[in-house]
């Protein structure tokens, strides 16, 4: 691979991310190493960033791969060099006793252990990526699927429809999705394939407005124009939402989806929280409501990728055009000024090698 090093982004210290030379990763022998060809940046790096979650300094972040394998450890079978894959943003061995359970975000038996890249490991956000535990985590991408097209695979599209499926939303049940950014959007689109008869979804930027109405709600309420909880109590004549998903991680969001849900309904939380949530005793029914509160961390391995590019491939689910911007790797602090800011429009922006 003659020249050893590659460019990428890391943590330096709150507010401060660089773009450096680092080694190229040797693979051990359970290991892959891959050429990133597009990856992304997440609110979660947002927060890293910030120094609302705690990552070492000198990590490369970024947790959303799609690339080529470059070279692959002695134990590795069933690939070979060149093939085009996509990663999930959550590792799992498959073989701990959190990952046997079914728990694969949780691997290990520690609080978030699944999601290394970007958080305990180097990242997406550099021209190589090494990646753990490779035959449970390579997924294999169509020919006729682009990068872009997969790009919201590994996390958002992944992390939105668990907001669904945690919730357990069946045929007929009405939904309410807080916030529309990126996870929200794909919670929408989630909650409409899995059989939602009424979404309604609140935010307050009227693009994201018009994209919720694009994959899937019915109802879209802009809350500086009303009261989201007013207004849901409204539609639903006053019984409440089946499922409420939170998709933004703040207090308010959280309490308005418990204000908003029926007796016995469940809240489905996806928001990455800084700080304690407190939960209004009048909506938790003083604790006797049969309510269901649930949090999810982005499923991941190779089989929930195949699941959600199969989704793709059969056009149940268009989430190209959430990538809004396209910039080079050695723009990536342009692109994180833009998209940490909330700029123009931007949803998720493409990042590719230069």
């Amino acid at each position: 691979m003659g020249n050893r090093t590659m460019k990428a982004l890391i943590f330096s210290a709150p507010g401060k991310i660089e773009l450096v030379e680092k080694p190229i990763p040797r693979p051990g022998p359970t290991d892959a190493l891959i050429r990133i060809t597009t990856t992304t940046i997440c609110g979660t790096d947002v927060h890293i960033l910030k120094g609302e979650y705690p990552v070492k300094p000198g990590l490369t972040i970024g947790h959303e791969p799609v690339g080529v394998i470059e070279e692959l450890g002695t134990a590795v079978t069933g690939y070979t060099v060149g093939q085009r894959v996509v990663v999930g943003a959550i590792t799992p061995c498959g073989q701990c006793g959190s990952c046997l359970e079914g728990i694969q975000a949780q691997c290990g038996g520690k609080p978030m252990g699944g999601w290394r890249f970007g958080n305990t490991i180097d990242g997406a956000q550099a021209e190589f990526l090494l990646v753990p535990n490779a035959m449970a985590n390579l997924a294999l991408v169509p020919d006729q699927l682009s990068d872009e097209e997969v790009l919201m695979c590994p996390d958002i599209m992944s992390t939105g429809f668990s907001g669904a499926e945690s919730g357990k939303i069946k045929i007929g049940d009405t939904v309410a999705v807080f916030a529309q950014g990126p996870i929200g959007l794909c919670a929408t689109a989630g909650a409409r394939l899995s059989g939602a008869s009424l979404i309604i979804t609140v935010d307050n930027l009227e693009n994201r407005l018009r994209m919720s109405r694009e994959v899937g709600a019915d109802i879209t309420i802009n809350f500086k124009e009303k009261d989201p909880v007013q207004a849901i109590m409204d539609i639903t004549r006053g019984r409440g939402v089946d499922v409420a998903i939170e998709a933004l991680g703040t207090e308010g969001t959280f309490q308005s989806c418990m204000r908003v849900l029926k007796p016995g309904g469940t809240l489905s939380s996806l928001g990455v929280y800084s700080g304690d949530i407190h939960i209004p005793v009048s909506a938790f029914y003083a604790g006797l409501g049969d309510q269901t509160l649930i949090t999810t961390l982005c499923p991941g391995g190779k089989e929930r990728m195949r699941r959600l590019m199969e989704i793709i491939g059969h056009g149940r689910v268009a989430l190209k055009s959430m990538v809004t911007h396209r910039y080079k790797l050695s723009q990536i602090l342009e692109a994180y000024d833009l998209f940490g800011n909330q700029r123009d429009g931007v949803l998720k922006v493409a990042i590719t090698p230069d």
